[in-house]
């Protein structure tokens, strides 16, 4: 059944958007499409693990202009007063939102959003309500992984670890990451200098990514002056936990923490009501119905997974249309149709995914 994937990629899906199908199939309710920033110029994709999940300037282009054209974009306000029950929506609505808060959603990402007039949801950490700029944990680590060497060996307080060849060291990468997700972020900062120091990488090895503009852009998150104005320039901004673990790997009060802080730090740096929640990950695996219950907890008027299928129906688990480097804008209009999940319903076995 994998032989379908393609099929639907390069001939169905191109096919059915041409002749407008999709639009008129489209289904009720609004549909959520999220994006992680785009590739900033001069950026070479280093490892489509790490990188797949940016998109170019001209396929971000493509997508909004085909969704501005054939959809109806809402705005973050008119999605929460739909989510109150204060507003019907029409037909065909779609809301933009991005997670991480890059640098590359100010510089790259942004001017194409103002040139479209169109609304758009960014997620940030509390690494954007910091006056440095710095790296995403995870990315940093996987970043030293493969700058270490082919074969990876090396002890840790919580476990021994070692990996040879790509595939081994990817995996010890997503290892890794549920592993370190269940210390607060002092523990986790720690844990990281000790891996770092074990692998050989240099003390300089953030600044050395400081240093060139592509590197910058693409690894680094916003920091609060850079924040502080992509809200000027009328973006709403929205919360992606303090300092982006999975949560389901946590204590119950670790991760209120991580969700409650992450809301109230916003809110103080921008002066603004913060109601949007973006889990980390946003997967089934990273997110599960005890998390639902924090983000409400913790005040949030909905939440957002980062898959077409949350861990519940209700509005602290709204799924989202990911889009990574290889999706298609005819393939993008099939998710967001709600095609894609017709026929991934008909035939569930056909290893079908948004960029497959």
């Amino acid at each position: 059944m994998r032989v379908i994937s393609p099929l639907l990629k390069r001939v169905v899906y191109p096919g059915l958007s041409k002749s407008g199908y999709l639009r008129w199939s489209a289904q009720n309710g609004p549909t959520v499409v999220t994006y992680h920033g785009v590739l900033p110029e001069g950026y070479e994709v280093r490892d489509i693990a790490l990188d797949g999940h940016l998109v170019s300037a001209e396929a971000f282009q493509s997508h909004i202009r085909l969704l501005k054209s054939k959809y109806r974009l809402i705005s973050p306000e008119q999605f929460a007063l739909w989510c109150e029950g204060s507003l019907e929506l029409p037909a065909r609505a779609v809301l933009l939102t991005c997670d991480d808060g890059l640098v590359n959603t100010l510089t790259d990402m942004l001017p194409i959003v103002q040139a479209f007039g169109v609304p758009f949801l960014f997620f940030v950490t509390g690494g954007s309500l910091m006056n440095q700029s710095s790296m995403l944990w995870y990315e940093q680590l996987c970043l030293w992984l493969l700058d270490a060497r082919e074969r990876i060996s090396f002890s840790a307080s919580w476990g021994e670890w070692g990996a040879k060849g790509r595939g081994q060291v990817l995996g010890l990468w997503r290892e890794m990451i549920r592993k370190l997700s269940a210390l607060d972020a002092g523990a986790r900062r720690e844990a990281l200098e000790d891996i770092r120091t074990e692998l050989g990488i240099s003390r300089d090895f953030e600044s050395e990514y400081s240093r060139k503009e592509a590197t910058r852009r693409r690894f680094f998150m916003l920091n609060l002056a850079e924040l502080r104005g992509m809200a000027d320039a009328g973006m709403t901004i929205g919360a992606h936990t303090v300092s982006h673990p999975m949560l389901s790997q946590m204590p119950e009060k670790l991760a209120l923490e991580e969700i409650s802080q992450s809301r109230a730090g916003l809110e103080t740096a921008l002066g603004k009501k913060v109601w949007a929640l973006a889990y980390p990950f946003g997967t089934s695996e990273a997110v599960s119905a005890r998390e639902l219950g924090l983000a409400e907890r913790a005040g949030f008027g909905c939440a957002f997974m980062n898959v077409e299928d949350g861990v519940s129906d209700g509005r602290f688990a709204f799924p989202r249309i990911h889009v990574s480097f290889e999706t298609t804008t005819a393939e993008l209009e099939a998710h967001v149709s709600g095609f894609y999940r017709s026929v991934r319903e008909r035939y569930p076995h056909a290893g079908m995914g948004v960029g497959a």
